[in-house]
């Protein structure tokens, strides 16, 4: 079955890109969804050039469409997923939402309105198991940023492992946080998965703005 998946260059969206493969589908094309705004209870915000290069390593076309509002963005995910029906024959719509009722439904309810298919291969995870997963899977990540009070600092920047998976999960616990960070705890990129054909090497710097608030600002990047 021919699919589209809901990319944004994050661990949830390439994990479930990773996992429908696996389970058959005939992944022809990335979808993102851009807001032009701080905040997106529906969208992350993806690092465009990053999700090019991303896009160029899997072999894959990337369609995007931007959006200005929170009052747009069902119409905007339509308007997208329409064209990406039209262009490229798609059946179905992977997403890598993993405990969102609010972006589950809201992506069902649009492909119903397309004919489309949805599949979210994550959807309900154990939390702590899928961070394992990841790192098993081959699926290689940064943090980004840290929103959060108990997530180290340290880990901005740097490949996660599994020894810093279970001290995610140890501070998890401590500090109640997220361990998936599927409140927005922490932001992510892929550098490197199994169907990823070159690995991304990105260069940059650690910038802590509070106890619980950090970015890694990417200063270049490219292929390794």
């Amino acid at each position: 079955m021919k699919a589209t998946i809901l990319f944004t260059g994050g661990k949830d969206s390439t994990y479930a890109l990773h996992l429908a493969y696996l389970q058959g589908f005939d992944i022809v094309v990335l979808s993102t969804i851009y807001p032009l705004y701080e905040y997106s209870m529906l969208y992350h915000k993806p690092i465009f050039d990053l999700l090019r290069l991303q896009a160029k390593s899997l072999g894959l076309p990337l369609e995007s469409m931007a959006v200005y509002s929170p009052k747009q963005e069902l119409s905007t995910l339509y308007k997208l997923l329409k064209r990406v029906k039209e262009n490229y024959g798609v059946e179905a719509v992977v997403s890598g939402a993993v405990l969102s009722d609010y972006q589950r439904m809201r992506y069902s309810m649009i492909c119903d309105e397309l004919g489309l298919e949805p599949y979210t291969p994550l959807w309900r995870i154990d939390q702590s198991k899928y961070m394992f997963e990841l790192v098993e899977h081959g699926i290689e990540f940064i943090l980004i940023s840290i929103n959060t009070y108990g997530l180290p600092m340290k880990l901005l920047g740097k490949i996660i492992t599994d020894k810093d998976v279970y001290e995610i999960i140890n501070r998890s616990r401590k500090y109640g946080f997220n361990p998936a960070f599927e409140g927005g705890e922490a932001e992510t990129l892929v550098v490197n998965s199994p169907l990823f054909r070159r690995r991304i090497r990105v260069i940059g710097r650690r910038m802590i703005k509070s106890p619980y608030e950090g970015v890694f600002i990417i200063d270049s990047y490219g292929f390794q």
